[in-house]
């Protein structure tokens, strides 16, 4: 039999996903459609495994990267299922479940071993049986037995991370127990007990025990929140009190998560797995599905508007698919220095986490309310004090400051993902894609510190001491960290004013037992130029595109032209407009624009980052205070406007004065 043929997305191809009118659930289901149709040409023969297309490697085994394949869409299919929705292939995945689990089987997936990612996919696999019955209906007694046998009696005394892992297996368990399958409630309570332990306070928990500070999108809408959730809906008729418990957690985190998305339909990417793209909104969906009631000031017209609008905003990133049509590894791009040692060809389809709108019934006023922006509704300026936050929308920039938060171990990228001062969802951050010169660091947000002339930079990956703390009433964010054993950063993160709505201030006091260099970088934009899409020339007022100083890259960077005094700063132009000034007295530090390697950005793939460079002598102290800019184009926002604010620095504060002065 010939394999069939599947989507070919040509050169300026247009994905079916895009072209999708999205309005109302209907629109939505079909949404759905465009993302499991590419996936038939990549079923193994007896519907087992999907592999996608890519053929990278990853941690795991093989055939656990396959299976990955089929069961993370599981997540989509099973929303619309139990939403009344149907899909013509839905029937790849029933054969495939019963292939997989079967002993006997060419395609069997194999028994997970201690820690296995195995564990990990049972999860949208036990979801499954739990809210799409027709699974379990197809299957005669054997056929049962073995899912039983894979799903629920080979996990339940594994050994598994102390992490959001740990709900995988409360899932598995659930989906069993709906159907009268065979499983360990006390497993399953135990589980849930244990991840009770990682609840901190304000609705929001750590991913992982303490010790370690991450709070991420795997507390809210990759897993931790967003099973929570499940679970009441699911549970809660056995369970009264655990659901409004978790409840209860989901309407105080909501008031703090709200802050993540913007206008444009864009989350701020923080922290890992951000490849799992759409997947940043399924909370909003899955507080719909558990029938909670909204906090105030919050509506559900807002939560449908948050959800449809970041739909929508993922419709005009094109180049997130394969040529096959499937989703790639990576985030507006296919990238995999951004990717984790985990992301197989098939993870990106956790995406489909964001379904569970489609398990919401039509007349629940999630898909009856008008879509509505928070506008005022909301404070602009807002700090939160679990994750480490303080969250901004003043001068049309949806951004948060972060210290603190920290991966359990040194991943990929950790100190991008977790260690930058400030995350954005117009701009991004930035990953290194080499060890070698500022260039290939890319440091976005971030200070960097070298001691060898500036091949090898250290940036804030730990912080000895991190805090939210109030300066005048206001909130700041403070750490102290250590690059080098004999080399202290305190570190203080100001969020911007109503009076100067497009600047914060990053103020460093460096105590140096070595001689440094030291680059502070502010946010990276596009590189590139409206029109015939080459690398930015020198500000062009006229076109309002542009830089300062010059872009002289990796080849000459003692050119004069590409160089200027901190005072005046850096800024580049074209997707709105950032920039970096220095705003200090007793020193003098000069301004530059780092031609950022290709690819190093979550959003962009050519970028430039405005910096900030100097050197700090052996014995030195040396207190930087660093002014960013930041103001992203967008609807309404007129081109001529990027730099309006510019020149109207802000204002050292008092208190700040006194502290370096101390």
């Amino acid at each position: 039999m010939e394999p069939k043929t599947g989507l070919v997305l040509g050169y300026n191809g247009v994905h079916p996903f895009s072209k999708v009118n999205i309005t109302d659930r209907a629109s939505v289901q079909e949404l759905l459609r465009t993302l499991l149709d590419p996936l038939e040409p990549f079923f193994s023969p007896l519907k087992a495994r999907v592999k996608c297309p890519g053929a990278t490697a990853v941690r795991f085994d093989q055939t656990a990267s396959e299976v990955e394949g089929i069961c993370r869409p599981l997540w989509g299919l099973a929303c619309l299922l139990a939403g009344d929705g149907d899909y013509h292939g839905k029937e790849w995945w029933i054969q495939g479940i019963k292939s997989g689990t079967d002993p006997e089987s060419t395609e069997y997936w194999g028994y997970p071993r201690d820690n296995d990612q195995r564990m990990v996919e049972m999860c949208p696999l036990g979801f499954a049986l739990a809210v799409a019955p027709v699974i379990w209906q197809s299957m005669d007694e054997k056929e049962r037995g073995n899912v039983e046998n894979w799903l629920g009696n080979s996990i339940n005394e594994k050994n598994m991370p102390n992490t959001n892992w740990l709900w995988f297996r409360v899932f598995a368990n659930l989906g069993l127990k709906k159907n009268g399958g065979k499983f360990s409630q006390e497993r399953l309570d135990r589980d849930i007990e244990h991840l009770n332990t990682f609840y901190r306070g304000d609705g929001w928990s750590n991913d992982g025990p303490e010790g370690i500070h991450q709070m991420d999108y795997y507390s809210s809408s990759f897993a931790i929140h967003f099973l929570q959730l499940l679970y009441a809906k699911l549970a809660g008729e056995d369970e009264p009190a655990r659901a409004a418990e978790f409840k209860k957690r989901a309407q105080l985190v909501a008031l703090d998560l709200v802050h993540y998305y913007d206008n444009e339909g864009r989350s701020i990417p923080f922290g890992r797995s951000v490849g799992y793209r759409f997947a940043m909104v399924s909370f909003w969906g899955a507080l719909a599905y558990a029938g909670v009631e909204l906090p105030e000031p919050l509506t559900w017209g807002m939560v449908k508007g948050i959800v449809l609008r970041h739909l929508r905003w993922w419709q005009t990133q094109p180049d997130i698919w394969s040529p096959s049509g499937t989703l790639t590894i990576g985030y507006s791009y296919p990238n995999m220095y951004m990717a984790e040692n985990y992301n197989s060809p098939g993870s990106p389809y956790w995406a489909c986490l964001a379904f569970i709108c489609l398990a919401v019934p039509p007349e629940h006023p999630f898909w009856t309310s008008e879509e509505q922006l928070p506008g005022d509704a909301i404070p602009k300026v807002k700090e939160l004090k679990q994750p480490g936050h303080i969250t901004s929308y003043l001068g049309g920039h949806c951004m948060l400051l972060s210290s603190g938060q920290a991966c359990s171990y040194p991943m990929k990228g950790t100190h991008a993902k977790y260690g930058s001062f400030a995350y954005s969802s117009a701009y991004g951050y930035s990953v290194p894609p080499g060890l070698f010169t500022l260039e290939q660091y890319a440091l976005a947000s971030q200070l960097g510190l070298s001691d060898d002339g500036g091949e090898f930079w250290k940036t804030r990956r730990k912080s000895e001491y991190a805090a939210l703390e109030h300066r005048d009433g206001k909130p700041v964010l403070v750490s102290i960290w250590k690059p080098f054993p004999d080399v202290t950063v305190r570190t203080t993160l100001i969020p911007p004013e109503p009076s100067t709505p497009n600047w914060h201030l990053r103020v460093h006091g460096i105590e140096a037992g070595r001689e440094v260099m030291t680059a502070d970088g502010a946010f990276a934009i596009c590189n590139e130029r409206s029109g015939d899409r080459r690398y930015l020339d020198l500000y062009d007022a006229a076109k309002h595109e542009g830089t300062f100083p010059k872009i002289i890259g990796n080849y000459d960077l003692n050119t004069p032209e590409g160089w200027s005094a901190g005072k005046q700063g850096a800024f580049a132009v074209s997707k709105g407009a950032v920039g970096i000034k220095a705003l200090e007295d007793k020193v003098e530090r000069s301004a530059m624009l780092v031609n950022a390697d290709p690819n190093s950005n979550l959003v962009e793939s050519r970028t430039v980052i405005p910096t900030l460079q100097h050197t700090i002598k052996k014995g030195e102290t040396a207190w930087y205070v660093s002014a960013i800019y930041a103001k992203p184009s967008g609807e309404g926002v007129a081109p001529a406007s990027y730099l309006n604010g510019w020149d109207k620095v802000p204002q050292i504060p008092g208190w700040l004065k006194a502290e370096i002065d101390a």
